[in-house]
């Protein structure tokens, strides 16, 4: 997997706690401002997916279905074809064959192609201009309709919220938001970016996310 380049920063929209446009910022071109394969951000939303799901589908074969123990009727002279169980699987009421059995679908990717996935998913929400950036999170009452209110202001329709540790207000008040999904600053990932029209996140976050994609040691943000 490639490194990123030494892109040029990228500027977007910079929003004050009032939801007014107060100018532009500027974030780093390495990992807002990415090119590359598209193709990776496939794999990584299938890798995702693949690890949320639960592989308790079972079924059962003719080993595990009761019954069946006596033979049917005798091997020769009935005129039938032999048949040594009731529960075979030709049978009514039978076992599977090669039905599914609980299993683990987790796999992981390389660190470094799913780091430049995500770069790759972040810099396409800077270049359409769905990165949205705020000086604050900060609410007068830490309430839903509020949350709500702050989200419709800034033009979001259905966002995905990027908060740290300082951010408790807006994500207890954000996060039964049916339109918009509210997400800790450690849980950022390629799908969930993907999967929302913008990205919400206060400048601090966005530094943060740099340090951590730019292959810089940095402890999650504290409040």
């Amino acid at each position: 997997m490639p490194e990123a380049s030494a892109a040029s920063p990228v500027k977007v929209p910079l929003f004050s706690a009032a939801r007014e446009r107060v100018g532009d910022f500027e974030v780093a071109g390495s990992v807002f401002g990415r090119v590359g394969d598209n193709s990776i951000l496939h794999e990584a939303v299938r890798m995702q997916l693949a690890n949320r799901r639960r592989g308790t589908a079972s079924t059962k074969t003719k080993g595990f279905i009761s019954g069946g123990g006596k033979k049917p009727w005798r091997q020769k002279g009935t005129g039938r074809a032999r048949a040594g169980s009731t529960r075979s699987p030709l049978w009514r009421h039978g076992g599977t064959i090669f039905g599914p059995q609980p299993r683990d679908y987790s796999y992981k990717m390389p660190k470094k192609a799913w780091r430049h996935a995500l770069c790759l998913a972040l810099s396409d929400r800077a270049k359409n201009g769905k990165l949205i950036v705020v000086e604050s999170l900060e609410l007068a009452e830490p309430k839903t309709k509020a949350a709500n209110a702050f989200l419709a202001a800034l033009g979001a329709t259905h966002a995905l919220i990027i908060v740290g540790e300082e951010d408790g207000n807006f994500f207890r008040a954000a996060r039964n938001l049916a339109a918009h999904k509210v997400l800790p600053y450690v849980g950022l990932n390629v799908y969930d970016v993907l999967n929302h029209e913008e990205l919400v996140m206060t400048t601090r976050m966005v530094k943060a996310i740099e340090a951590r994609l730019s292959r810089v040691s940095v402890e999650p943000p504290e409040a």
